[in-house]
């Protein structure tokens, strides 16, 4: 299935957060399938929400904050892993966000 990779291109806000923008890296090919779900706690409430493993080839350019989307979808990157370190493949775990 075809993802877009965007990387934080928000500035600096003065008060240690960002503007929240997102800047496109690439497009890529990519195998995209339910995890499960993530069981979080915030302001004393469970919330849940969807997570997602997305299997794509190797690239140096992807990291833990960015993500990835797929039209109204988005998919923010919280593990990249390179499965049987041989350069092949990474996996990255991913939480959805709506």
């Amino acid at each position: 299935m075809r993802l877009d990779l965007e990387e934080p291109a928000g500035e600096d806000d003065g008060q240690g957060g960002s503007t929240g923008e997102w800047r496109h890296v690439s497009g890529l090919w990519a195998k995209l399938e339910p995890a499960g779900i993530l069981h979080l706690e915030q302001a004393s409430q469970m919330q849940q929400t969807a997570s997602y493993r997305v299997t794509l080839r190797h690239r140096t350019d992807v990291a833990i904050g960015m993500r990835f989307t797929r039209f109204e979808r988005v998919f923010l990157i919280l593990t990249v892993t390179d499965p049987d370190e041989s350069g092949r493949y990474l996996v990255c775990e991913c939480e959805e966000l709506s």
